[in-house]
């Protein structure tokens, strides 16, 4: 069983990642922008199962890894803590891209819109990067079964993910609108998401980890 600190957790560093611009939320606000909500929502539940893809390859394949492998456990997280901070680093740094800065999209079929959500979601580095090297930063082996604890965090995940990401795509049209008009609070939202991830990276990093044990 999770711990409230580790849901917490991974619940803010999802929270900063679907703050963070890359392919699945540029995507999403492009295609809410330019073909509508709807066309954002379809969009978002093909991008909702493909975390549910990753989500079970990589609990049951690391379970396996770290009993073979346990230093990995150990090699991920610091891994996953520096991605935290490369993140701050990008959003922070002086030109970095924001959220609301994307470019039109023809407008396509709603199954087209799916299959789109769902390869963006399975190609994105930063969902591979999620699974593989961050979620485990909040795997504790004293707490019981390392792949129950993954797919309890990975539910947490997706459920954060989902709803922020559809938060913004139902406001998308007139945030992008009050954005252009505002250019201050383009520079206010990187520096929070940027300073979130930072934070969060920082605090990984200093913690040290316990390798992994049975499940």
């Amino acid at each position: 069983m999770i711990s409230l600190t580790a849901a917490l957790g991974i619940a803010l560093v999802e929270l900063g990642l679907a703050l963070t611009p890359g392919p699945n939320m540029m995507y999403l606000v492009s295609r809410s922008i330019s073909q509508g909500w709807r066309a954002g929502m379809m969009s978002l539940s093909g991008t909702a199962v493909g975390f549910v893809v990753y989500m079970v390859m990589a609990n049951l394949g690391l379970a396996a890894v770290f009993l073979v492998v346990p230093w990995l456990f150990i090699v991920l997280k610091v891994a996953g803590a520096v991605y935290l901070l490369w993140l701050a680093y990008k959003t922070l740094r002086p030109g970095g891209t924001s959220l609301f800065e994307t470019s039109d999209l023809p407008r396509d079929s709603f199954g087209t819109l799916f299959r789109m959500g769902l390869l963006t979601n399975l190609l994105n580095p930063k969902v591979a990067i999620l699974y593989l090297a961050l979620i485990p930063q909040f795997l504790d082996p004293a707490a019981g079964s390392i792949v129950a604890q993954g797919f309890q965090l990975g539910a947490i995940q997706i459920l954060v993910g989902v709803a922020v990401n559809g938060a913004i795509i139902l406001a998308a049209g007139s945030i992008a609108t009050f954005l252009q008009r505002k250019p201050m609070w383009i520079r206010w939202q990187k520096w929070v998401t940027g300073t979130l991830l930072g934070a969060i990276g920082v605090k990984l990093a200093i913690d040290a980890p316990a390798p992994a044990v049975a499940p």
